[in-house]
């Protein structure tokens, strides 16, 4: 069984099964996310009480207890706003710069300055590689902690819905409902000017072109 499910998962075999050695996984659950269609900051806030242990009874902030996190089609994940262009990625490439100097000695500065500053938008990082937008996401909800590189290891994402993990106890992750705020009274009044526009404008634009009809019938 677990020959078969290695054999049909298609992706990086190395990378999806790396650091499941040093994981005690005796006890463990291992949850399956479903992303598709579900926003990115409410599914990582779920993927991150999961991965700490929050949801148990037994949970300790210095034990790490979590269970395996598996998240499939994280292509398919969604984003509110206009979070695809104006979120970007930033890091700095790390490299130095050097000056020379006008005696003949180089000498580099340790410093980083913005010329090695690089950025990515939501939207590349999705085409490139839409696993690491998630992964982000859950580890900047974790403590920065000496536990963090552990429940990093417990995380599981693939771009699409094949995986290597098909001989485990799996067990899908049932997502809470979203409640919705309801709108406030002064947003419903400017929605409801703006559908009432917007019928105006269709009826102006059917009358100019009923006009258009009888003129030309009558031309004719």
């Amino acid at each position: 069984m677990a020959n078969q499910a290695v054999t049909a998962f298609n992706g990086n075999l190395k990378k999806a099964l790396a650091g499941l050695r040093r994981i005690n996984l005796e006890g463990l659950r291992w949850r399956v996310f479903d992303a598709k269609g579900q926003v990115l900051g409410r599914l990582a806030s779920q993927i991150s009480t999961v991965v700490q242990g929050k949801d148990k009874p037994t949970y300790m902030p210095n034990r790490d207890d979590g269970d395996m996190c598996i998240v499939l089609n994280a292509k398919d994940v969604c984003v509110t706003g206009r979070k695809l262009t104006d979120k970007f990625y930033r890091w700095h490439t790390g490299q130095l710069d050097v000056h020379v100097r006008s005696f003949g000695v180089v000498q580099s500065n340790p410093q980083k300055y913005v010329g090695h500053l690089k950025e990515r938008s939501l939207k590349d990082q999705m085409a490139k590689d839409p696993t690491e937008v998630i992964r982000k996401a859950v580890l900047r909800m974790l403590p920065r902690n000496k536990l963090r590189d552990d429940r990093d290891r417990k995380l599981r994402i693939f771009a699409g819905s094949e995986h290597p993990f098909g001989d485990r106890p799996l067990e899908s992750y049932v997502m809470p409902p979203r409640t919705v705020r309801e709108m406030r009274p002064r947003a419903r009044r400017a929605l409801i000017r703006a559908q009432k526009k917007a019928e105006q404008q269709q009826e102006k634009t059917s009358d100019t072109r009923k006009g258009r009809k009888d003129k030309a019938e009558v031309s004719a």
